[in-house]
């Protein structure tokens, strides 16, 4: 059977470099987005990252943005895809207070931008393609946990408003085209490929830092703010599980467990042997101007259609991180030692 084709945009990021070892484990040829950068950071998918030169490998990068929508058109009529994962997005809550107007150009119209060129291609070439959309829990804001696909969006960011114009965009193209087009609503999800200006992977990455002696202090923001937290190659498997379907729909994935910043911090030193109270600052500036309380999914729907269960528990998501970065603490201790020899 001829091998299906995938483009992931956001590829280089944590849910696109497991979304591309998932797909490339199931047979697919895989393209992955990347914006043109002074330095493309291949980090997380080096692993499996070929030079494109060589054609008997099957993953591949091609540039484009989701703020050029010519460079979304060309990618689709070069790749031809059967299935796009839109993963990428100015997705860090706090930042996008900071930069409003860029957050939505990316993160909203972005995704219009793709729907449209979508369209296009199908209409010129007859071929559907199907559209994944990463929506966020962000979207809820201050709706009361639990929240499921019946929940009202009551958004609190610019970068959740920019989540919820995305969101309806897929709807209505999905109404009024009939394209094949979904929305995954992942709660939080972390592992140790979380950029490390993410709240989870800013403290273990510092525990494992102040275990090893390289740091003394670690500044943070609102430590009672309540998330359902879980591992991102968990995730990614449902994104897949979504677009397989007869029909395109949207699902909430999520644990069904709320945690506190608090908790986290308290698994992660705990783990070390260190008291987080002693570390700890609390710095204004991480504060968000309007604050989420307490997200908690559920994924009823997801477990009943997609037969998805998270395989990661809370417990065993802080101990998997804090481990992988106390090893990388631990190398750069002894790379501070050697250099200074």
């Amino acid at each position: 059977m001829e091998s299906k084709c995938a483009l992931i945009t956001g590829v280089t990021g944590q849910d696109g470099s497991y979304l591309a070892e998932l797909l490339l484990e199931k047979g697919y040829i895989v393209y992955g987005m990347v914006r043109r950068t002074s330095s493309v950071e291949k980090k997380r998918i080096e692993s499996f990252y070929m030079d494109p030169l060589n054609k008997h490998e099957r993953f591949f990068l091609e540039y484009g943005d989701l703020s050029d929508g010519s460079s979304i058109r060309r990618l689709l009529s070069k790749v031809q895809p059967d299935e796009v994962y839109n993963l990428a997005a100015q997705s860090h809550v706090r930042i996008s207070f900071d930069q409003a107007e860029y957050t939505f150009d990316v993160t909203g119209t972005g995704v219009l931008r793709f729907l449209e060129a979508i369209r296009d291609y199908r209409d010129a070439t007859g071929k559907n393609v199907r559209f994944y959309q990463a929506s966020s829990s962000e979207m809820f804001g201050s709706t009361p946990p639990p929240q499921n696909e019946e929940s009202v969006f009551r958004p609190r960011s610019p970068y959740a408003i920019a989540k919820v114009a995305a969101f309806w965009h897929v709807v209505n193209y999905r109404e009024a085209y009939g394209l094949y087009c979904c929305n995954g609503i992942l709660f939080n999800h972390e592992s140790e490929r979380r950029g490390e200006n993410f709240v989870t992977r800013k403290i273990t990455r510092a525990a494992g830092r102040i275990k090893m002696g390289l740091q003394n202090k670690l500044y943070l923001g609102n430590l009672d703010a309540q998330r359902d937290w879980g591992y991102a190659k968990d995730y990614v498997e449902a994104m897949w599980l979504m677009i397989q379907q007869d029909k395109p729909d949207d699902f909430v994935i999520a644990t069904g467990e709320s945690h506190s910043v608090r908790e986290f911090l308290d698994k992660v030193f705990t783990y070390l042997d260190l008291d987080w109270r002693r570390y700890v600052e609390i710095d204004p500036y991480y504060f968000r101007p309007t604050e989420v309380d307490n997200l908690k999914g559920d994924a009823s729907k997801a477990r009943s259609i997609l037969n998805w269960m998270p395989k990661v528990g809370f417990e065993d998501l802080a101990k998997l991180m804090v481990e992988h970065d106390l090893e990388l603490a631990e190398r750069e201790a002894h790379a501070l030692r050697f250099c200074k020899k």
